[in-house]
This record gives structure tokens, C-alpha cells and sequence, in this order.
């Protein structure tokens, strides 16, 4: 099979439907909500406080969003760097996701900022501080913003005629290709780095020098889970053929990933010593076991090969990554952080709207752009046969 026979075509059709009018009103509340924060500041709308200056925004929008951002940087690893040609189709559709995942994550850290008016500072010289993680997170996300979006404009390039400028824009795509890859690999174990240096003050089930390698790891698999989620729903919502033979060879690495995530997840907790604090009666160690059970039982789903080929199943198993490696972030950063006796924090309405809004963004932009570019790859039904 060939890329020609799935060259991406657009999608077509009606634009504005109950779904993506619903999610016009829930974007259109959370800018609402913004208009009032950055008017009032955020104790205007958040829970945040001196002993959680991290809220959710911060947590899904940077360390959970720009995970499940992945999907174009899981797929390039595949096809780039390991030559797997057979997965070029689903680049485009990985690609547009992380996109639009990671452009949100990076508007929204200004959300987040008490003095958002100087968050150009970050990429002023004078002002640097080469020795902060999240200095490092901030120019990383934003590099790799940029390159994505030169990743991607050959779709605009071919919807536009310009095939002349597409030409020369391919020429040089590999440099753009490399930094594809290895900016998500810096910036995402960095994510895991933020964890470490926040010492003492996180449980030991979160708190070792291997979290970056364990965010690092989580985001690759959340990366394929993503892309198995977004080819069931676009199968289903846009009534196209489901590209099962591509998706079940797809869904065998993301087995391989998770059983490899798994292995290095109890390792870690044992050769530390802290193996105890699985056992604890406490909400930390609830939450902890919640969020392996949802890697454990893709896994275990996984582990047969009929189970890759039920499209039912290769949902279920990619929903549970995705809300594994959701709960190990915020576990990770907000359940497992303790920062003394007094403190304690729990998402206002206003935080949770504003976060349901980015995603209601997200999934707008991405029915647009599907119907409008081409994206999808055509179908070709006799590879599902």
C-alpha cells in the first residue's frame, strides 16, 4: 500500500451542527471568564493560593495538555526515526492535534501568570535564567509551536495551489522533522523535572530523579492512545470507514509502551524503598492505585492480539491511557503535593470552565480544519478487509 492511497483530501461538509455550536458556547464562556481575570486578576476566578500557587490551569493546561499534544511527536518517532512508512497517513491528523493542543497549552500559560504583560521576558536575553526547568519548558514549547506550524503548512500550501512553495518548504522539512522530535523529548521529561526539585513536599509514589523518564514515557504512549482515540471518534462522528488494519499494527507499539512504562513505574518504586507507601490507607495511595489501574488494564487488554483488531476495545484501552496519564500529572502535582497544614486547594467553577472551554477550542478547531484542509486521509476501504 502506498501514501498515495491515502493522500489527505478534506473532509467536507456542514459546519455549523449541534456539536460544534455546543462547543462554540462552552469556548464562548471560558473567554468570558478570561475577559474577568485579566481585568481582576486571578483571585477573581481561581482557588489558588501562596501554599498552591499551581492550579489546574496550569496542570492540564501545561503538564496534561501538552501530553495529550503528543500524538504528532509518537507518530514522527514512528515514521521518522524508526521508518515505519505504513503509518505516514495518520501524520497529518496526529500532527493537527498536537497543533492545536500545544498552541492552547502555550496561550494558556499567560492565563496562569500574575504579571501576564511580561511574559515576553521569557524570550528576551537580559532576562533568561538558563538554569530554571521552566525556563527551559517555556522556550522549548515555544520552539516546538513554531516548528509544528511549519510542519503543517503544506496543508494550507495545498489548499491554497501553491504546490511551487510547498516544493521548497519540503525541501528543508527534515530540519523542522529532527526538531519535531527532539524538542518534545526535552521539554517532557523537563515537565518531570519540575516534580523533582519540588523535593520533600510531593509523596514519595510521585517524588524520584526517574519522573522525568516516567512523564517522558507516558507521554510517547499517551501520544499513540491519542491517535487510536481521535481515529475511533472520527470514524464515528464523521461516518467514515474505521482504518482498523493501520490502527490494530498501531495499537501493538502502544501495548509495547505501556508494558515497558509499567516495568519501569514498579521498578523504580521498589528499588527506592517506598513500595511501603502503595499500602497505605490514605487518598494518596487511592489515587495512585486509580491511576495504575488505568495503564494495568490496557495492558492487560492489549497483551491479545484479537483485542487489537476490536474497535470497541482499542477505544476503551486508549480512554483509560489517556485519563492514566492524566491522573498521574495531576497526582503528581496536585493530590500528592502537600505544602503544610492550612493549605489545601480545589478547582473553582470558573478554573473548570475555562479549562473545559480550551478543550471545547481543541475540538472545534479540529472539526474546522478536518472539513476545510485535507488532513483525513482518504479511505480505502480493501485495507480493512
Amino acid at each position: 500500500m502506498s501514501y498515495n492511497d491515502h493522500a489527505p483530501v478534506p473532509l467536507g461538509g456542514k459546519l455549523v451542527t449541534p456539536v460544534t455550536i455546543f462547543l462554540g458556547i462552552l469556548s464562548a464562556i471560558a473567554v468570558i471568564i478570561l475577559l474577568v481575570r485579566f481585568v481582576y486578576g486571578l483571585g477573581a476566578v481561581t482557588n489558588i493560593s501562596d501554599g498552591y500557587p499551581w492550579g489546574i490551569w496550569v496542570v492540564y493546561d501545561v503538564m496534561i495538555g501538552s501530553a495529550f499534544a503528543c500524538g504528532g511527536y509518537a507518530v514522527a518517532l514512528l515514521v521518522y526515526i524508526l521508518n515505519k512508512g505504513e503509518y505516514h497517513p495518520l501524520v497529518r491528523p496526529a500532527l493537527l492535534g498536537s497543533l492545536f493542543g500545544y498552541t492552547l497549552a502555550g496561550a494558556s500559560v499567560i492565563f496562569d501568570l500574575g504579571r501576564w504583560w511580561n511574559t515576553w521576558h521569557i524570550f528576551w536575553p537580559g532576562y533568561a535564567q538558563v538554569n530554571s526547568v521552566m525556563f527551559e519548558v517555556a522556550v522549548c514549547i515555544t520552539i516546538y509551536i513554531m516548528v509544528m506550524w511549519i510542519e503543517f503548512s503544506p496543508a494550507f500550501l495545498d489548499k491554497l495551489g501553491k504546490h511551487g512553495l510547498k516544493k521548497k518548504v519540503e525541501k528543508y522539512m527534515f530540519v523542522f522533522i529532527g526538531l519535531g522530535v527532539l524538542l518534545p523529548s526535552m521539554h517532557q521529561s523537563s515537565l518531570g523535572s519540575l516534580v523533582v526539585v519540588m523535593g520533600p513536599q510531593i509523596n514519595p509514589l510521585w517524588q524520584t530523579v526517574m519522573i522525568p523518564l516516567i512523564f517522558l514515557l507516558t507521554a510517547i504512549t499517551v501520544g499513540y492512545a491519542i491517535v487510536v482515540f481521535e481515529s475511533c471518534l472520527s470514524s464515528s462522528g464523521f461516518k467514515r470507514t474505521f482504518e482498523l488494519s493501520l490502527i490494530s499494527r498501531l495499537s501493538k507499539v502502544m501495548w509495547i509502551m505501556v508494558v515497558a512504562y509499567l516495568a519501569v513505574r514498579f521498578l523504580d518504586i521498589i528499588v527506592r524503598g517506598a513500595a511501603g507507601y502503595m499500602f497505605h490507607l490514605n487518598f494518596e495511595t487511592l489515587m495512585f492505585w486509580i491511576e495504575m489501574a488505568c495503564f494495568i488494564a490496557p495492558a492487560v487488554i492489549l497483551a491479545k492480539p484479537a483485542n487489537r483488531r476490536h474497535p470497541g476495545k482499542l477505544f476503551a484501552t486508549a480512554a483509560l491511557l489517556m485519563l492514566g496519564t492524566f491522573l498521574l500529572r495531576i497526582n503528581a502535582f496536585l493530590v500528592g503535593y502537600d505544602t503544610g497544614d492550612g493549605w489545601h486547594y480545589f478547582p473553582s467553577l470558573p478554573e473548570m470552565m475555562v479549562t473545559i472551554g480550551v478543550i471545547a477550542m481543541e475540538i472545534l478547531g479540529y472539526i474546522v480544519l478536518v472539513r476545510y484542509l485535507p488532513i483525513l486521509p482518504a479511505e480505502n476501504p480493501a485495507a480493512n478487509k
